[in-house]
């Protein structure tokens, strides 16, 4: 049975969260896991649209360091008071 972007985004959410701090995980990436995961149950456009819904719910952020990676929002020093 073939997983749904949401099932998928939520896999990812959790790698990315997972990794937060230790490690960047460029979009490509994240596809590849995900296929590695699920095997036969995800595709690359699915992929695509797990990542486009956790970009637009805010759950992870572009970032670009010599490459684009995907991210958990970080919190400046003011948000923090």
């Amino acid at each position: 049975m073939a997983k749904t972007p949401e099932e998928i985004a939520d896999a990812m959410h959790k790698m990315v969260k997972d990794a937060f701090g230790v490690k960047k995980y460029k979009p490509m990436d994240l596809n590849k896991a995900m296929r590695e995961l699920f095997g036969d149950e995800v595709d690359k456009k699915t992929c695509k649209e797990a990542i486009k819904l956790l970009v637009n719910s805010g759950r992870c952020v572009y970032t670009y360091f010599g490459g684009s990676f995907l991210e958990i929002p970080h919190r400046e020093g003011a948000a923090n008071d």
